[in-house]
């Protein structure tokens, strides 16, 4: 008698080979999400910072080449508008004169309009030089490697606080490592008409993202009351967010106006 093969074999060989394909198309799937994943990070780890801080980079040449055109068509004017002021005051009124320190303020020009650049940031300690714009949208300003002054405080040189917000992370990080800013380093903030020398006074290292007393007139923290000041005069604030990599809580740098030059 002939010997028969039984069929069964045949059932666990194709069972093998379709575990196989399974398993060969889960890897497949992973190793691709695994590739994605990879290239999102290196999108948003390099790429982004690559391309914010060469257009950073690009707006701080093109604000100082129209500094040096007539003062009608720098960027601080508005068609029709010559004589408007700046918006530190309640009225938008223009605010030449002295600052609380004493240091003679140039008159500012108009309004500035939203996401418009319009100043330059520089912290030597850092290495930073960056544009600062009116606002702090994330698209229109601090996604393109921008610093963000924040509306209705005041602008530079008056007596208030000249706010600022900057990415830590990411779209050209250019407040990455205030945390390293200490009491007497310098925050030079240039414009059309001056430039305006903050010195760094105090820190908060970590408070609550709702924590508008930083930014106030006179800024004090209202999560830990002991930060901040309890007087009137010309400050600047610098804001992010931290943790690194997080936004959960806020990084403050307070300084003082110490120096003004006209330009």
């Amino acid at each position: 008698m002939r010997e028969r093969i039984p069929v069964v074999v045949q059932h666990h060989v194709r069972g093998r080979r379709a575990f196989a394909r399974g398993l060969w198309t889960v890897a497949e799937a992973v190793v691709t999400l695994g590739v994605v994943l990879l290239l999102l990070v290196v999108h948003q780890l390099w790429w982004t910072n690559r391309q914010a801080r060469v257009g950073a980079e690009d707006e701080v040449r093109a604000l100082r080449k129209t500094w040096q055109e007539p003062e009608g068509r720098g960027p601080g004017r508005t068609d029709g508008n010559p004589g408007t002021g700046s918006g530190g005051g309640p009225d938008g009124a223009a605010s030449g004169g002295r600052t609380a320190q004493g240091h003679h303020a140039p008159a500012a020009s108009a309004e500035p309009r939203w996401d418009q650049a319009y100043a330059v940031i520089r912290i030597p300690r850092i290495g930073l030089v960056a544009p600062v714009a009116q606002g702090i949208g994330r698209r229109g300003v601090l996604d393109k490697g921008y610093v963000g002054h924040y509306p209705r405080t005041a602008q530079p040189g008056e007596t208030g606080n000249f706010a600022l917000a900057g990415h830590r992370n990411t779209h050209g990080e250019p407040f990455r490592y205030i945390d390293r800013l200490r009491r007497g380093d310098l925050i030079g903030i240039e414009t059309r008409e001056a430039v305006y020398t903050y010195t760094v006074d105090r820190t908060l290292a970590r408070t609550s993202a709702l924590d508008s007393g930083v930014i106030a007139a006179v800024p004090r923290s209202e999560v830990k009351p002991r930060a901040g000041y309890t007087a009137g005069g010309s400050y600047v604030t610098l804001t992010t967010c931290t943790p690194e990599f997080t936004s959960r809580y806020r990084l403050v740098v307070w300084g003082r106006l110490t120096g003004v030059r006209a330009r």
